[in-house]
């Protein structure tokens, strides 16, 4: 499966899942994500079957170590795009929503550049 952002998007809810929770299942993140138990279902296959997650008999998902990158890089680039809009003026929730979208079609120059201006000011 080449990873596009809607499985992109699905390691980091495991990863920030996996952060609250001892397991992480797919009902989980059929909840989290506010999507349709055989839609997570289908898209977990995908991502076992591409080697970015491991999912056992009983169901319980777990990040591997090409998904736990993944998953790692994009919650990175949302934490400090938050930050960055957040810094000029964005309201939380707008800024939160903004670099949900906004994470996974950035250059890494732009965010590279983004992040050293936020460390620059002592934002990070």
């Amino acid at each position: 499966m080449a990873l596009m952002e809607s499985g992109e998007m699905y390691l980091e809810t495991i990863l920030i899942l996996s952060q609250k929770q001892p397991q992480v299942r797919s009902i989980d993140i059929a909840d989290h994500m506010n999507f349709s138990k055989p839609s997570v279902s289908r898209a977990m296959h995908l991502l076992k079957d591409s080697g970015y997650i491991d999912m056992d008999k009983s169901g319980l998902i777990t990040l591997l170590e090409p998904g736990r990158k993944v998953a790692e890089s994009i919650y990175d680039r949302h934490n400090i795009l938050s930050k960055a809009l957040v810094y000029l003026g964005v309201d939380e929730e707008t800024a939160t929503d903004d670099a949900c979208r906004m994470e996974h079609y950035i250059s890494e120059k732009s965010f590279q550049a983004i992040k050293t201006c936020l460390q620059k000011n002592g934002l990070l």
